[in-house]
């Protein structure tokens, strides 16, 4: 979708053939949008020096696509008039509103614009509710309303906090409709509806009905869930666990994956930084690698939460959530079409879990070049649960050389001369070394890019044409941890992580607690926190194990 002057949305992905087909998309679109197809997979054709000449075009010329229609139906309804209807005005009847039109064959201008003029004041055209009985109606429909808004009983006084602004609409002229609306707007102000209004104890079961939704739906409770609450029945653990098992297999479980992602691993910043037009050219403006980037890791988490895999595999695992474009830029057997799916990697793969994955290897680094530092701090704090103290103040940073005379390394070893750096570069640079054979979108690189220096090297752009790069000085991807151990590469990286199983499930654990109480992890809470690692481990620490198990934990149950 595109909205002038020249956002854009992704809306869904086809895989195109050679044969017809019709693809069909739902979607919800915003007010002004067009929609815009687009092949992503096929290059871009940009003029260069030589006119239209394009390194990647076969004998028979160009690929392309082509759209032969498009068809837009909607809005679609699976009940009219829609719930949101039936929430603020029930069964009321309903009367189209118009404006009265002015005569085109009025000659009389002053009488025209006159019209006008007093039309200006009028309601706007629409649907208009009928109530012979205004205030009654309101209290009845407010009710109803501010029920779910508050998500919990309503008490008189809270209908009656209201009342006064229906009232005050209807003295200045509005009708029934627009008087209902600006009380419904006062209710979405306020404090009630904006924030959870948990009392510090042991939640009642609407306040649990509401932590429970937001964490797995981001939305307000639903029926059930409420239904559950009014009877009193959510707290029991049986009744809780099988609430969280029917919000986890419903498909508005993929809010939570999308932020708890966006909130845990940083996903919400793969846009922040744009790969460098002239070093990564390969890379600079493929959509389709970004947004299968992304596409990736959603998906890799939600296989471990479908399939209650061990916790271990945020590490590494015999398998990546995969399409072509991925494949192809993982050079890994080929995965035809544009679907990610799971796909079982070879033995040797330095892909498997979340660390390799592109979506990490963009968000660690800046586009152009990519720190140790960066990404070995993003590993002790997300994947370890590592809290890496700042830099001493007024402490220069330590920027990588783009013309490829030094490597990162050799400039930090400089660095960490200094008493004050070494302690803290001491944990954070190990990890962040393991992953320097992965380039600013995560491909696999032996020896670093620059812009000058070294050996001259060409790429083909996404749009098509030939751009220039010089490789500058090996990659060393080997390291040694705070304890001694020592890796080579990334392979060995993972295994002496992996060394300690319960640490990663550990981080986990306290990362979906922080999501889901909005509260830090304290240092009293830790033994919580070891109780619900004690129940998982039966499990090998299952992703969807340890969310049961902390939904039925007293850091859950308790504000």
């Amino acid at each position: 979708a595109e909205l002038p002057p020249g956002l854009s949305r992704r809306l869904g992905v086809s895989h195109v053939t050679p044969d017809p087909a019709v693809h069909e998309l739902d979607s919800w679109l915003l007010a002004g949008e067009i929609i815009r197809p687009d092949a992503g997979r096929l290059f871009r054709s940009r003029p260069g020096k030589r006119r239209w000449q394009n390194p990647l075009a076969e004998e028979d010329g160009q690929p392309g696509v082509v759209f032969r229609w498009l068809e837009v139906e909607g809005p679609i309804y699976d009940e009219w008039p829609p719930a949101g209807h039936q929430l603020m005005f029930g069964d009321l009847p309903m009367a189209n509103r118009e404006i009265p039109k002015v005569s085109d064959d009025d000659d009389d201008n002053s009488e025209r614009r006159n019209r006008r003029r007093r039309n200006r004041f009028k309601p706007a055209p629409g649907v208009e509710v009928i109530s012979t009985n205004p205030i009654p109606d309101a209290e009845r429909l407010l009710r109803d309303f501010i029920a779910k808004a508050y998500r919990r009983p309503v008490a008189d006084p809270d209908v009656e906090l209201f009342i006064p602004v229906v009232r005050a609409a209807m003295d200045k002229g509005n009708n029934f409709t627009d008087s209902m609306i600006a009380a419904y707007t006062a209710v979405l102000c306020s404090p009630e509806f904006i924030y959870l209004n948990e009392k510090p104890g042991r939640l009642d079961d609407f306040a649990l009905a509401s932590r429970l939704s937001f964490f797995l739906w981001n939305s307000p409770p639903d029926e059930e869930l409420r239904r559950a609450a009014e009877r009193r029945e959510l707290r029991k653990p049986p009744v809780l666990r099988a609430q969280a098992d029917r919000l986890l297999d419903d498909p508005k479980s993929h809010r939570f994956v999308k932020a708890f992602l966006d909130y845990w691993l940083e996903l919400r910043h793969i846009v922040s930084t744009a790969p460098d037009e002239l070093l990564y050219s390969d890379y600079y403006l493929d959509d389709l690698l970004t947004e299968s980037a992304l596409a990736e890791t959603r998906a890799f988490f939600a296989e471990l939460l479908r399939a209650d895999l061990p916790a271990r595999n945020i590490v590494d695992s015999d398998f990546a959530m995969l399409n072509e474009r991925l494949s192809d830029h993982y050079d890994l057997p080929p995965v035809q079409g544009v679907a990610v799916r799971r796909t079982k990697l070879p033995p040797d793969s330095v892909r498997g879990g979340i660390m390799t994955q592109a979506s990490i290897l963009k968000v660690t680094a800046n586009g152009t070049t990519t720190s140790p530092v960066l990404r070995g701090n993003w590993i002790n704090e997300r994947i370890l649960g590592r809290q890496i103290p700042p830099p001493p103040p007024n402490l220069p940073a330590v920027e990588p050389d783009i013309r490829g005379a030094v490597t990162i390394r050799q400039q930090l070893e400089k660095h960490r001369t200094l008493e004050s750096c070494n302690t803290c570069h001491v944990i954070m640079d190990p990890p962040g070394f393991a992953l320097e054979n992965f380039d600013v979108m995560g491909g696999w690189r032996e020896r670093y890019r620059s812009e000058s220096g070294g050996e001259p090297a060409e790429g083909i752009a996404k749009s098509g044409q030939r751009f220039a790069f010089h490789y500058a000085l090996p990659v060393d991807a080997a390291g040694e941890l705070p304890d001694g151990r020592e890796f080579d590469d990334i392979r060995e990286f993972k295994q002496l992580l992996l060394a300690d199983e319960r640490q990663i499930a550990r981080n986990l654990a306290q990362q979906l607690t922080i999501y889901a109480t909005g509260a830090p992890v304290r240092f009293s809470d830790r033994s919580q926190i070891e109780k619900i690692l004690d129940r998982s481990a039966a499990e090998d620490y299952g992703v969807r194990t340890l969310i049961h198990e902390l939904i039925q934990s007293e850091l859950f149950l308790t504000k």
